[in-house]
């Protein structure tokens, strides 16, 4: 057991001190490579006073924008309700769910103290999907995190977010899927306008 976590933390320090190509990397080293630079940025001593918070906010959208496939990411979450958005429709959606999401979790982001993101492990389901799996670390107990990442021009990015087993494209697309029921998506994107707008 104790020759596991050495290892373990040899290969933990060893990704810290020579960071993975965030393009040309695999799966695994991508997802960590781009979750150690927002650590970074959550630790940074000189983003730490309150004076500094929009400018730590900025560095934040800045990592999760890169990290996000934010189209693949509504696409999912409308299921077959994607096709009735024409074009512009469907980027305006993007673009506002992105912004949503941002709203909803980045005061859990900024809230960070100390926890640990472990990666475990990657699993290839095809040439251009994959899962990556980690975990977060607290001081109470340990929950895990899965990134389901697809391959676009050559980089891997997330297009979902599974929480101790729940997917985040399937917690928002029965949200959808009950709004478009008898609503149009023009309805639905000016509901997501108020929501982001309110938040």
């Amino acid at each position: 057991m104790k020759n596991g976590i050495l290892i373990l933390s040899a290969c933990l320090m060893f990704c810290l001190i020579f960071p993975p190509s965030v393009h040309a990397g695999k799966p695994l080293e991508t997802a960590q490579s781009q979750v150690d630079k927002l650590m970074n940025v959550l630790r940074d001593p000189a983003l730490k006073p309150e004076s500094e918070s929009a400018v730590k906010k900025e560095k934040i959208w800045a990592i999760v924008d890169d990290i996000f496939d934010y189209t693949e990411l509504s696409k999912r979450s409308l299921g077959r309700n994607w096709k009735r958005l024409h074009p512009d429709q469907q980027e305006e959606f993007a673009h506002l769910f992105s912004r949503l999401l941002g709203k909803v979790y980045m005061d859990r982001i900024m809230a960070y103290t100390d926890e640990k993101i472990v990666f475990l492990k990657e699993s290839i389901f095809s040439e251009d999907e994959a899962e990556v799996q980690s975990k977060i670390i607290t001081n109470a107990n340990q929950i895990p995190m899965d990134y389901r990442m697809i391959l676009r021009n050559d980089s891997w990015k997330v297009y979902d977010v599974v929480i101790e087993g729940v997917s985040l494209i399937s917690n928002y697309r029965s949200q959808f899927n009950s709004i478009l029921t008898d609503k149009s998506p023009a309805d639905l994107i000016q509901i997501l306008k108020e929501k982001v707008g309110k938040i």
